[in-house]
Protein backbone atom coordinates (compact mmCIF):
# COMPACT_ATOMS: atom_id res chain seq x y z
CA UNK A 1 0.00 0.00 0.00
CA UNK A 2 1.30 3.46 -0.89
CA UNK A 3 1.53 6.25 1.71
CA UNK A 4 0.46 9.57 0.18
CA UNK A 5 1.50 13.05 1.30
CA UNK A 6 -1.77 14.70 0.24
CA UNK A 7 -5.28 13.53 0.97
CA UNK A 8 -7.81 12.42 -1.64
CA UNK A 9 -11.00 10.43 -1.16
CA UNK A 10 -9.66 7.40 -3.03
CA UNK A 11 -6.39 7.21 -1.06
CA UNK A 12 -6.31 4.71 1.79
CA UNK A 13 -3.26 6.02 3.64
CA UNK A 14 -2.25 9.67 3.94
CA UNK A 15 0.50 11.22 6.07
CA UNK A 16 0.38 14.98 5.54
CA UNK A 17 3.43 17.02 6.53
CA UNK A 18 2.08 20.31 7.81
CA UNK A 19 -0.53 22.02 9.98
CA UNK A 20 -3.43 19.73 10.91
CA UNK A 21 -5.93 22.56 10.43
CA UNK A 22 -5.06 22.71 6.73
CA UNK A 23 -5.50 18.97 6.36
CA UNK A 24 -8.79 18.75 8.24
CA UNK A 25 -10.23 21.68 6.28
CA UNK A 26 -9.99 19.47 3.17
CA UNK A 27 -11.86 16.54 4.70
CA UNK A 28 -15.57 16.25 3.83
CA UNK A 29 -18.27 16.50 6.46
CA UNK A 30 -18.96 13.24 8.31
CA UNK A 31 -16.19 11.30 6.56
CA UNK A 32 -14.18 9.89 9.50
CA UNK A 33 -15.09 6.84 11.60
CA UNK A 34 -12.63 7.45 14.44
CA UNK A 35 -10.48 10.37 15.58
CA UNK A 36 -7.70 9.25 17.91
CA UNK A 37 -4.90 11.55 18.98
CA UNK A 38 -2.68 12.87 21.74
CA UNK A 39 -2.11 16.60 21.18
CA UNK A 40 0.75 18.79 22.46
CA UNK A 41 0.16 19.68 26.11
CA UNK A 42 1.74 23.18 25.84
CA UNK A 43 4.26 22.44 28.58
CA UNK A 44 7.40 23.54 26.76
CA UNK A 45 8.54 20.34 25.08
CA UNK A 46 11.13 20.91 22.37
CA UNK A 47 8.52 20.57 19.63
CA UNK A 48 6.24 23.17 21.28
CA UNK A 49 6.31 26.97 21.09
CA UNK A 50 3.49 27.42 23.63
CA UNK A 51 3.70 26.96 27.39
CA UNK A 52 0.35 27.97 28.90
CA UNK A 53 -2.83 26.00 29.58
CA UNK A 54 -4.72 28.89 27.99
CA UNK A 55 -2.82 28.19 24.76
CA UNK A 56 -4.00 24.58 24.88
CA UNK A 57 -7.59 25.73 25.32
CA UNK A 58 -7.41 28.30 22.51
CA UNK A 59 -5.96 25.74 20.10
CA UNK A 60 -8.73 23.28 20.93
CA UNK A 61 -11.45 25.88 20.59
CA UNK A 62 -10.33 26.05 16.95
CA UNK A 63 -9.67 22.39 16.19
CA UNK A 64 -12.47 20.55 17.99
CA UNK A 65 -15.37 22.08 16.01
CA UNK A 66 -13.67 20.79 12.87
CA UNK A 67 -13.22 17.37 14.48
CA UNK A 68 -16.95 17.25 15.22
CA UNK A 69 -17.70 18.27 11.64
CA UNK A 70 -15.69 15.49 9.99
CA UNK A 71 -16.78 12.70 12.37
CA UNK A 72 -19.51 10.40 11.07
CA UNK A 73 -22.78 9.92 13.00
CA UNK A 74 -22.06 7.04 15.38
CA UNK A 75 -18.33 7.65 15.01
CA UNK A 76 -15.90 8.08 17.88
CA UNK A 77 -13.64 10.88 19.08
CA UNK A 78 -10.84 9.78 21.43
CA UNK A 79 -8.56 12.39 22.99
CA UNK A 80 -5.63 11.11 25.07
CA UNK A 81 -4.22 13.80 27.38
CA UNK A 82 -2.37 14.27 30.64
CA UNK A 83 -1.77 17.37 32.70
CA UNK A 84 -0.47 20.86 32.13
CA UNK A 85 2.21 21.36 34.78
CA UNK A 86 3.81 24.69 35.70
CA UNK A 87 5.62 25.60 38.91
CA UNK A 88 4.43 22.39 40.51
CA UNK A 89 0.77 23.20 39.84
CA UNK A 90 -1.25 20.88 37.60
CA UNK A 91 -4.29 21.42 35.42
CA UNK A 92 -6.11 18.33 34.04
CA UNK A 93 -6.34 18.85 30.30
CA UNK A 94 -9.20 16.39 29.87
CA UNK A 95 -11.39 18.91 31.75
CA UNK A 96 -10.75 21.42 28.98
CA UNK A 97 -11.59 18.92 26.25
CA UNK A 98 -14.80 17.92 28.02
CA UNK A 99 -15.90 21.53 28.53
CA UNK A 100 -15.53 22.25 24.82
CA UNK A 101 -17.10 19.09 23.43
CA UNK A 102 -19.97 19.04 25.94
CA UNK A 103 -21.32 22.17 24.21
CA UNK A 104 -22.40 19.96 21.28
CA UNK A 105 -25.73 18.27 21.97
CA UNK A 106 -24.90 15.30 19.72
CA UNK A 107 -21.46 14.63 21.29
CA UNK A 108 -21.65 12.23 24.24
CA UNK A 109 -18.91 11.14 26.64
CA UNK A 110 -18.99 7.33 26.88
CA UNK A 111 -15.90 6.62 29.01
CA UNK A 112 -13.17 8.46 30.84
CA UNK A 113 -10.43 5.85 30.61
CA UNK A 114 -7.44 5.90 32.94
CA UNK A 115 -4.19 4.85 31.29
CA UNK A 116 -1.80 3.84 34.07
CA UNK A 117 1.90 2.96 33.78
CA UNK A 118 4.60 2.03 36.24
CA UNK A 119 7.44 4.36 35.39
CA UNK A 120 8.08 8.08 34.97
CA UNK A 121 9.58 11.10 36.73
CA UNK A 122 9.69 10.82 40.51
CA UNK A 123 7.90 13.58 42.40
CA UNK A 124 9.58 15.28 45.36
CA UNK A 125 6.84 17.69 46.46
CA UNK A 126 3.77 15.76 45.25
CA UNK A 127 2.86 12.15 44.40
CA UNK A 128 4.56 10.84 41.28
CA UNK A 129 2.34 11.00 38.21
CA UNK A 130 1.58 7.54 36.87
CA UNK A 131 -1.52 7.99 34.75
CA UNK A 132 -3.11 9.96 31.94
CA UNK A 133 -6.66 9.91 30.59
CA UNK A 134 -8.40 8.95 27.39
CA UNK A 135 -11.80 10.51 26.74
CA UNK A 136 -14.10 8.50 24.46
CA UNK A 137 -16.92 10.49 22.88
CA UNK A 138 -19.39 9.42 20.22
CA UNK A 139 -21.32 11.53 17.77
CA UNK A 140 -24.84 10.43 18.55
CA UNK A 141 -25.51 6.79 19.41
CA UNK A 142 -22.55 4.42 19.57
CA UNK A 143 -21.99 2.71 16.21
CA UNK A 144 -19.20 0.29 17.12
CA UNK A 145 -18.08 -1.32 20.34
CA UNK A 146 -16.27 -4.52 19.37
CA UNK A 147 -15.76 -5.86 22.89
CA UNK A 148 -14.80 -9.38 21.82
CA UNK A 149 -11.89 -7.98 19.81
CA UNK A 150 -10.27 -6.36 22.85
CA UNK A 151 -11.00 -8.71 25.74
CA UNK A 152 -8.12 -9.39 28.12
CA UNK A 153 -7.17 -12.52 30.06
CA UNK A 154 -9.49 -13.56 32.89
CA UNK A 155 -8.00 -13.26 36.38
CA UNK A 156 -9.86 -16.42 37.46
CA UNK A 157 -10.63 -18.41 34.29
CA UNK A 158 -11.65 -21.44 36.35
CA UNK A 159 -14.24 -19.59 38.45
CA UNK A 160 -17.70 -21.20 38.48
CA UNK A 161 -21.22 -20.16 39.43
CA UNK A 162 -21.87 -21.27 43.01
CA UNK A 163 -25.69 -21.15 42.95
CA UNK A 164 -28.70 -20.90 40.68
CA UNK A 165 -29.46 -22.65 37.41
CA UNK A 166 -25.85 -22.31 36.27
CA UNK A 167 -24.28 -23.69 39.45
CA UNK A 168 -21.08 -25.52 38.64
CA UNK A 169 -20.70 -23.94 35.19
CA UNK A 170 -17.82 -21.64 34.37
CA UNK A 171 -18.87 -18.03 34.99
CA UNK A 172 -16.29 -16.17 32.89
CA UNK A 173 -16.37 -15.42 29.18
CA UNK A 174 -14.03 -17.86 27.36
CA UNK A 175 -12.83 -14.97 25.16
CA UNK A 176 -11.66 -13.02 28.20
CA UNK A 177 -12.93 -10.13 30.28
CA UNK A 178 -13.89 -6.53 29.54
CA UNK A 179 -10.65 -4.53 29.98
CA UNK A 180 -12.55 -1.98 32.13
CA UNK A 181 -11.87 1.77 32.14
CA UNK A 182 -8.43 1.41 33.75
CA UNK A 183 -5.76 0.29 31.29
CA UNK A 184 -2.31 -0.75 32.49
CA UNK A 185 -0.09 -0.43 29.45
CA UNK A 186 3.64 0.39 29.80
CA UNK A 187 4.55 3.87 28.60
CA UNK A 188 7.30 4.32 26.04
CA UNK A 189 10.48 5.03 28.00
CA UNK A 190 14.18 4.59 27.21
CA UNK A 191 14.28 0.78 26.98
CA UNK A 192 10.86 0.30 25.40
CA UNK A 193 10.99 -1.64 22.15
CA UNK A 194 9.07 1.16 20.37
CA UNK A 195 11.24 4.08 21.56
CA UNK A 196 12.09 6.71 18.94
CA UNK A 197 13.48 10.25 19.16
CA UNK A 198 10.02 11.59 19.93
CA UNK A 199 9.89 12.49 23.67
CA UNK A 200 6.17 11.86 24.23
CA UNK A 201 5.01 8.99 22.06
CA UNK A 202 2.22 6.74 23.25
CA UNK A 203 2.33 2.97 22.78
CA UNK A 204 0.92 1.18 19.77
CA UNK A 205 -1.00 -1.15 22.11
CA UNK A 206 -3.09 1.76 23.42
CA UNK A 207 -3.95 2.94 19.92
CA UNK A 208 -4.59 -0.61 18.74
CA UNK A 209 -7.11 -1.28 21.53
CA UNK A 210 -9.05 1.87 20.64
CA UNK A 211 -9.00 1.16 16.91
CA UNK A 212 -10.14 -2.45 17.33
CA UNK A 213 -12.92 -1.44 19.71
CA UNK A 214 -14.46 1.43 17.77
CA UNK A 215 -13.83 0.65 14.09
CA UNK A 216 -14.01 -2.18 11.58
CA UNK A 217 -11.56 -3.10 8.80
CA UNK A 218 -11.73 -0.53 6.02
CA UNK A 219 -12.91 2.30 8.30
CA UNK A 220 -11.10 5.65 8.26
CA UNK A 221 -9.02 6.76 11.26
CA UNK A 222 -7.85 10.37 11.69
CA UNK A 223 -4.96 11.55 13.88
CA UNK A 224 -4.40 15.33 13.67
CA UNK A 225 -1.15 15.14 15.69
CA UNK A 226 0.68 12.11 14.30
CA UNK A 227 3.93 12.54 16.26
CA UNK A 228 5.92 9.30 16.00
CA UNK A 229 3.07 7.56 14.22
CA UNK A 230 1.66 5.17 16.83
CA UNK A 231 -1.97 5.65 15.74
CA UNK A 232 -1.04 5.39 12.06
CA UNK A 233 0.95 2.22 12.68
CA UNK A 234 -1.92 0.66 14.65
CA UNK A 235 -4.31 1.50 11.82
CA UNK A 236 -1.99 -0.13 9.30
CA UNK A 237 -1.59 -3.25 11.45
CA UNK A 238 -5.37 -3.64 11.63
CA UNK A 239 -6.33 -2.92 8.00
CA UNK A 240 -7.92 0.46 8.63
CA UNK A 241 -7.60 3.47 6.37
CA UNK A 242 -5.75 6.43 7.81
CA UNK A 243 -5.27 10.16 7.42
CA UNK A 244 -3.13 12.31 9.68
CA UNK A 245 -0.70 15.20 9.87
CA UNK A 246 2.60 16.04 11.53
CA UNK A 247 4.17 19.50 11.55
CA UNK A 248 7.74 18.56 12.50
CA UNK A 249 9.72 17.13 9.57
CA UNK A 250 11.90 14.90 11.78
CA UNK A 251 8.93 13.27 13.47
CA UNK A 252 7.13 13.02 10.15
CA UNK A 253 10.02 10.92 8.80
CA UNK A 254 9.93 8.69 11.89
CA UNK A 255 6.18 8.20 11.55
CA UNK A 256 6.39 7.36 7.86
CA UNK A 257 9.13 4.80 8.49
CA UNK A 258 7.05 3.11 11.19
CA UNK A 259 3.92 3.10 9.05
CA UNK A 260 5.73 1.51 6.13
CA UNK A 261 7.11 -1.16 8.49
CA UNK A 262 3.59 -1.81 9.81
CA UNK A 263 2.18 -2.11 6.30
CA UNK A 264 4.95 -4.57 5.46
CA UNK A 265 4.31 -6.56 8.64
CA UNK A 266 7.78 -5.95 10.09
CA UNK A 267 7.09 -3.25 12.70
CA UNK A 268 8.60 -3.97 16.11
CA UNK A 269 6.08 -3.15 18.83
CA UNK A 270 4.83 -4.34 22.20
CA UNK A 271 1.61 -6.30 21.70
CA UNK A 272 -1.43 -5.62 23.85
CA UNK A 273 -1.66 -9.18 25.21
CA UNK A 274 1.90 -9.21 26.58
CA UNK A 275 1.80 -9.42 30.42
CA UNK A 276 3.19 -6.58 32.52
CA UNK A 277 6.81 -7.38 33.39
CA UNK A 278 7.40 -8.82 36.84
CA UNK A 279 11.06 -8.80 37.93
CA UNK A 280 12.49 -12.15 39.08
CA UNK A 281 13.16 -12.73 42.77
CA UNK A 282 16.60 -13.01 44.40
CA UNK A 283 18.44 -10.64 42.10
CA UNK A 284 20.46 -7.55 43.09
CA UNK A 285 17.68 -5.31 41.76
CA UNK A 286 14.91 -7.00 43.76
CA UNK A 287 16.81 -7.47 47.03
CA UNK A 288 16.53 -4.84 49.76
CA UNK A 289 20.08 -3.61 50.62
CA UNK A 290 21.13 -4.64 54.11
CA UNK A 291 22.06 -1.05 55.06
CA UNK A 292 18.41 -0.01 54.64
CA UNK A 293 17.35 -2.21 57.56
CA UNK A 294 18.72 0.26 60.07
CA UNK A 295 16.67 3.10 58.63
CA UNK A 296 13.95 4.29 61.09
CA UNK A 297 11.19 3.78 58.54
CA UNK A 298 12.35 0.36 57.34
CA UNK A 299 9.63 -1.52 59.23
CA UNK A 300 7.00 0.43 57.30
CA UNK A 301 8.33 -0.91 54.03
CA UNK A 302 7.53 -4.29 52.55
CA UNK A 303 10.79 -5.71 51.24
CA UNK A 304 10.73 -8.05 48.27
CA UNK A 305 13.67 -10.06 49.62
CA UNK A 306 16.43 -9.43 52.14
CA UNK A 307 20.10 -10.21 51.78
Amino acid sequence: MKVYKTWAKDRDFTLYEGDCKKLIARLPDESVDLVLTSPPYCIGKKYEDKTEADDFEKDHQLILPEIVRVTKPGGSICWQVGYHIKNGVIKPLDFIIYQILSQYKDIHLRNRIIWTFGHGLHGVDRFSGRHETLLWFTKGATKNFNLDDIRTAQKYPGKKHYKGDKKGEFSGNPLGKNPSDVWEIPNVKANHVEKTEHPCQFPVALAERVIKAFTNPGDLVLDPYVGSGSTAAAAALNKRKFVGSELDSKYYSIAKKRVLAALDGILTYRKDDKPIYQPPANTPLTTVPSKWRNHPSYEKQIPVHSS
